[in-house]
């Protein structure tokens, strides 16, 4: 039912997909109490606890958007979109150096993979939705001309490593929890996140540029600027301290909108077989 129902509402306005957006957003706040509190205390940890209302309207809009992201047909999707930085992606590819675009849960994270796609190809990681309603979407939605997945798992890997490799890109997204042995403890705004390591061994695999990119939500539903930044820092060191320089990557990213990042996410969980860190630790 999910596939007709996302089709026939990918037919509606960019703008009014993002009005009633806003009334889902307001809605799923105020009917639970735990996405409340995350969405509060999550905000507060970072310093924006000011952008909570706006943050509220934000999250509904990236729910609601999905039909018309995933559905509509990608040349109306693309009539939506600009870019900011592409100059910086175009040399890398004329040089012919894999890339590893970072893309946080900031803004419409789900359309910059597809619009880097209509210029290049492009492998992203995937795993598979834990809801098998979501799977037919999620799978036809991201696997498109240019657009390759990876699963995630070794094999996975290994494709990703292999594409960089041959002077391609990839693409990741950092701030995901990840599983037992695939991470360390890194702080992202000021309280420790357990952060995936995958990114900085890839980027020095391949010998690849990291570029960290995000899609900005424009008001009133006139659509989305996808901005491409250079990456800031250098990958020495341990698995720890590379993982805590890509974390404020991320945080001088979500800084640029901060409402728009995906606060109702349990960025801080502890995941099975982990073992919390230790309280007060800080990198």
């Amino acid at each position: 039912m999910l596939v007709p129902i996302f089709r026939a509402l990918s037919i509606l306005p960019l703008p009014i997909l993002h009005a009633l957006g806003s009334v889902l957003g307001w809605l799923v706040y105020l009917s639970s109490a735990s996405y409340r509190r995350r969405m509060r205390d999550n905000l507060r940890q970072a310093g924006y606890g000011q952008h909570l209302s706006a943050a509220i309207a934000e999250a509904g809009k990236s729910i609601v958007e999905l039909p018309f992201i995933w559905c509509a047909q990608p040349e109306r999707v693309s009539r939506h979109a600009s870019d900011e930085g592409w100059s910086l992606v175009q040399t890398e590819l004329d040089a012919g150096r894999g890339i590893v675009f970072l893309t946080p849960h900031l803004g419409c994270f789900e359309i910059v993979a597809q619009e880097i796609a209509l210029r290049t190809e492009l492998m992203v990681m995937y795993r598979p939705p834990k809801k098998a309603a979501l799977k037919p979407l999620i799978e036809g939605a991201r696997a498109r001309d240019n657009l390759l997945l990876a699963p995630a798992n070794m094999s996975g890997v290994r494709m990703l490593a292999k594409t960089l490799k041959k002077g391609k890109p990839i693409g990741l997204l950092p701030d995901q929890v990840p599983q037992e042995g695939e991470g360390v403890w890194a702080t992202f705004f000021g309280r420790q996140a357990y952060t995936m390591t995958l990114p900085a061994k890839l980027a020095q695999l391949g010998d690849a540029t990291i570029i960290v990119t995000y899609a900005e939500r424009l008001p009133g539903g006139r659509g989305y600027v996808i901005r491409f930044v250079p990456f800031e820092g250098t990958l020495d060191g341990s698995a720890a301290e590379q993982a805590q320089t890509i974390n404020h990557a991320m945080e001088r990213l979500i800084a640029r909108c901060p409402a728009q990042y995906f606060w109702s996410y349990n960025r801080y969980k502890v995941p099975a077989g982990i073992s919390a860190p230790a309280e007060g630790a800080s990198a």
